[in-house]
């Protein structure tokens, strides 16, 4: 059973960075499409950024673009998510899920997602 766990999120001012970590366990990862998803309060939760199982293919929703950066690395599995000029907009609950899917649609895991971590708060403000 693939178990995922959050980690890295915190307080951070308008224009900082943090790198959030998506540990897994119970199975290797190699095999998984992973996504970063948000919930902000109030709001639905909302997908933000999609790594195929090898890596190669890492799509962002558009609020994100040019600032957050996904990655994995299968031989430790981990998928990690980079954010950098952050703002108060992108404050939420971050969680990882786990698609039975190697591959991305669009910026997602295709569903179901099947996994998902505990979250990890992020909140942006000065």
């Amino acid at each position: 059973q693939l178990q995922l766990v959050e980690s890295g999120g915190g307080l951070v001012q308008p224009g900082g960075s943090l790198r959030l970590s998506c540990a897994a366990s119970g199975v290797t990862l190699d095999y998984y499409a992973i996504g970063w998803f948000r919930q902000a309060p109030g709001k639905e939760r909302e997908g933000v950024s999609c790594i195929s199982s090898s890596g190669t293919t890492r799509n962002y929703a558009d609020s994100v673009k040019g600032r957050f950066t996904i990655s994995r690395d299968n031989a430790k599995n981990m998928v990690y998510l980079q954010m950098n000029s952050l703002k108060p907009e992108d404050t939420a609950i971050y969680y990882c899920a786990a698609s039975t899917y190697i591959y991305c649609s669009g910026y997602v895991p295709p569903g179901p997602h099947k996994y998902w971590g505990q979250g990890t708060q992020v909140t942006v403000s000065s």
